[in-house]
């Protein structure tokens, strides 16, 4: 299990280097590589503010109707998982400054979070010229 604090979680996500839109977890079950844009494309919210609870915690699969993770497994689509379930599946937890432990997703790497912000641009600029 890996431990950081708020300050350490939110320096991790910066060193991303993407805009907020684009920080990027990874899902502990399915593996897919996830951000904010995916989620507000997903229906989950209108904008970052609105999806930010989801965002390293529901799986992107549960927007889009996806299965279980022993099904969804390596589609790269994501699964229907979430971490405020009865299970504890997570590797990562952020220790707030009141002493408590929050779980979330992996942080995704920079070159992760970058190569998915190009991938869901590109989507989005598809969508727009449709």
């Amino acid at each position: 299990m890996i431990s950081m604090t708020l300050e350490e979680f939110r320096k991790t996500i910066k060193s991303q280097g993407v805009e907020h839109n684009d920080f990027a977890f990874k899902c502990p079950m399915c593996g897919t590589i996830q951000s904010a844009r995916m989620l507000i494309a997903a229906g989950a919210g209108k904008d970052f503010e609105e999806v930010e609870k989801y965002l390293g915690f529901s799986c992107i699969g549960r927007f889009t109707g996806k299965g279980s993770p022993s099904k969804e497994k390596g589609n790269n689509h994501g699964c229907n998982w979430t971490l405020g379930g009865l299970f504890s599946m997570h590797e990562l937890e952020v220790v707030t400054p009141d002493g408590n432990k929050h779980p979330r997703f992996e942080v995704a790497t920079p070159e992760e979070a970058k190569a998915l912000a190009v991938k869901s641009s590109a989507v989005e600029s598809k969508g727009a010229q449709s």
